[in-house]
């Protein structure tokens, strides 16, 4: 599933779903938009898992569920906690960090 945020409640959706994979990003960071249709393709690949794009300058609250300093920022949260996070513009990378949760 693949949601875009158009309200701060990130949280809500985290603890909702046992397993979320967010994109924070912004409207005018280019890596955030090449980076966008692998997460999108991500999304359609793994459905039991709830992807959500978060413009981190539009969403305060749900930006500091993570620490992004730089965008894009992917974070994995699992059970309402968050597992792990990076910061990249390398496909293989954000496919690293989506494996750690399908393996479970």
């Amino acid at each position: 599933m693949l949601l875009e945020l158009e309200n701060d409640n990130l949280k809500e959706i985290i603890d909702q779903n046992k397993k979320v994979v967010v994109q924070y990003s912004a409207t005018w960071c280019g890596n955030c938009r090449i980076m966008k249709p692998k997460f999108k393709k991500e999304a359609s690949d793994n459905e039991d898992i709830t992807f959500v794009l978060a413009d981190a300058e539009k969403f305060p609250e749900s930006r500091k569920l993570a620490k992004v300093d730089n965008l894009p920022t992917f974070a994995i949260f699992e059970n309402g906690e968050i597992r792990n996070q990076v910061q990249t513009n390398k496909y293989d990378v954000l496919k690293e960090l989506i494996s750690e949760i399908t393996s479970n």
